[in-house]
Formats: C-alpha cells, sequence, structure tokens
C-alpha cells in the first residue's frame, strides 16, 4: 500500500504558494473540477498535459495546501481542502472568476 503524501499544516499554508499554485492555467483546471467538493482520481482531469507533469501539478497543489490526496489502495483519490478555503475564500473565487472569463472570451 502507498505511504499517504503529507499535506502541510492549515498554519503552514501562505497566501503567496497559493497564487503560485492558482497561477497556472493547468493547476487552475484541476481546481476547478474540485470544486464540486468530491473527490477524483487523476483520470478525472481533462488537461493536456503527460502524466509526469500532472504529478508534478498535483505536487505544487498539494504543498500549497490547495488539495488533499488519499490513497485507496493504489488509486490516489484527490479533493479541495476545506480547511485551506474557510481560510482563504476569496483567492480560489478570484483565481475561478478569471478562468471563467477566459473560458467565455476563448468562446
Amino acid at each position: 500500500m502507498p505511504r499517504q503524501p503529507e499535506h502541510p499544516d492549515l498554519d503552514d499554508v501562505r497566501l503567496d504558494r497559493l497564487f503560485f499554485a492558482l497561477g497556472d492555467r493547468a493547476r487552475l483546471r484541476i481546481v476547478s473540477v474540485l470544486c464540486d467538493r468530491a473527490e477524483h482520481s487523476r483520470e478525472e482531469f481533462d488537461v493536456a498535459v503527460g502524466p509526469s507533469t500532472l504529478s508534478h501539478h498535483m505536487k505544487i497543489l498539494r504543498e500549497a495546501g490547495l488539495t488533499r490526496h488519499r490513497y485507496e489502495g493504489t488509486h490516489c483519490r484527490i479533493s479541495l481542502r476545506a480547511d485551506t478555503l474557510a481560510r482563504f475564500p476569496a483567492a480560489l473565487q478570484g483565481a475561478l472568476e478569471a478562468l471563467a472569463a477566459e473560458r467565455h472570451e476563448e468562446a
């Protein structure tokens, strides 16, 4: 069974790290999927990157304190951290609004 990944304590989550994590379009798309507050597997994210790049993006989101990763056997389940969202509610909302505006402009 894989070892459970480490997550930063809420006291160690910093706004600058959150903004860095949300500053990449692929990571922002991952977070937009997770906004339904459910757990998702890696296969559920529609980002045009290879598996190792996806793993890198997932690591940045986890280390920034945005996501929680939990293994079920060999499958990793990913969700947003409610405690981080409660501490920084406007950060995620602003980033997702910017993504929605970009998608609207592209359409």
